[in-house]
């Protein structure tokens, strides 16, 4: 199972042709599409329960929500499916998004709400040494490289940090997020969802660590 040259070609027309005339005309395009898309998520799906627990796997609707935003295009240009690791025992998503030239997997924290966001300020600022060894760790560096990603960062200290901390730098993030990006050619290849799945694998040294800080307090006891 892999995406289809045709499915990628489809998500290059919409781009082009980014109105509801034009959707509804290529419907059935849209459905052999999706329906591509929705079977390598599955399998993806599967193979994440091989050395994960997933609760929830969700395929992103393709209609977009404009009724706040600058773009009015009614369809987002690429398939995304997220990857709901086990509620408050484990915390945290992987997510594998397909569009052309801009394909990416991440997993991590996105956006923590303000108790595990406060949780995780609190183990940096006592002890980063943990996530830094994780961060240089050689599976982690082969495919996320050696940093967390962060879309949404503080310009200063955390209210009640240490601006001048030593890992100010993790301080400063709203979410902890490792990203891989591939070309078409990856995405289009027999081998992509074995890639996909080696590098959900190497994210589980991510995941454990802070799944432990979020199920336990600064003394390492658990909370749950």
């Amino acid at each position: 199972m892999q995406f289809e040259k045709s499915t990628f070609q489809y998500l290059k027309d919409l781009h082009n042709n980014n109105n509801r005339d034009w959707f509804a005309k290529t419907k059935t395009t849209y459905q052999t599409a999706q329906k591509n898309a929705k079977e390598v998520f599955s399998l993806i799906h599967n193979e994440l329960q091989s050395h994960d627990e997933i609760e929830k796997s969700k395929m992103m609707r393709i209609y977009r929500d404009v009724r706040f935003s600058i773009d009015k295009t009614p369809y987002k240009t690429h398939f995304g499916n997220s990857f709901s690791r086990l509620g408050k025992d484990l915390r945290g998503s992987y997510f594998l998004r397909i569009k052309p030239g801009e394909s990416f997997l991440a997993g991590g924290f996105w956006e923590p709400n303000k108790e595990d966001l406060y949780r995780i300020r609190k183990e940096i600022e006592l002890d980063a040494s943990d996530i830094r060894v994780l961060l240089e760790n050689d599976d982690h560096q082969k495919y996320f490289g050696n940093k967390f990603e962060s879309f949404n960062e503080l310009k200063t200290a955390p209210r009640g940090f240490d601006k001048n901390h030593p890992d100010i730098d993790l301080l400063r993030k709203k979410g902890f997020i490792s990203i891989r990006k591939f070309t078409d050619l990856e995405v289009l290849s027999k081998n992509f969802t074995h890639e996909v799945y080696e590098s959900y694998k190497a994210l589980r040294p991510f995941f454990d660590l802070f799944s432990e800080i979020l199920t336990t307090n600064l003394n390492g006891e658990t909370i749950i």
